[in-house]
């Protein structure tokens, strides 16, 4: 199966971060919150109910932690490709400045699915026609290897393992 981001990732996190903070960063960083159920809606249209096998908000631990729970819970591994997830460049150098990795930063308005993968391109199609789903991208496969545990293609071409969250990156934000 593919693994859709349906887009970037470490908005609203790091814009809470900000203002709880009073951190002043070069560039705005606006949260990313919002009602996802118009962007499912064209999910589903593009490919029909049985080309979803699940969806799943990043919100608790980020894209990884996600990852990590679908992994466990469904006793599969996840491999992703760090190329293909989108990350602002104001949510980037605020992550490097405070030292966060940004794949477990919260996301409010942003989900992960996981689809059958002859229908991905046409789900990540509809998905980009939608506001809420303009930066949508295949980011990775389900597979048999390595059951539960998480692995991803870096920038280097290197593999490593992207881990559950272990306690609390940010507090509790919502």
């Amino acid at each position: 199966d593919a693994v859709i981001l349906s887009g970037s990732i470490g908005d609203h996190g790091i814009a809470i971060l900000s203002q709880r903070e009073g951190l002043e960063l070069e560039s705005d960083i606006a949260s990313d919150s919002a009602a996802l159920h118009t962007l499912v809606d064209v999910m589903f249209a593009a490919a029909g109910a049985n080309a979803i096998r699940c969806m799943r908000d990043p919100t608790r631990g980020g894209v990884a932690s996600t990852l990590n729970e679908i992994a466990e819970q469904s006793a599969v591994g996840a491999e992703i490709d760090e190329r293909a997830i989108v990350i602002h460049s104001a949510v980037r150098g605020a992550c490097e400045l405070l030292g966060l990795d940004p794949l477990y930063v919260a996301n409010e308005g942003k989900l992960i699915a996981v689809v059958a993968p002859e229908s991905a391109q046409a789900i990540v199609a509809a998905m980009r026609s939608h506001p809420l789903g303009a930066d949508a991208a295949v980011i990775g496969r389900i597979t048999a290897a390595h059951p539960g545990m998480v692995t991803m293609r870096t920038h280097f071409g290197t593999s490593r393992i992207v881990d559950m969250l272990a306690g609390d990156q940010l507090p509790r934000i919502c």
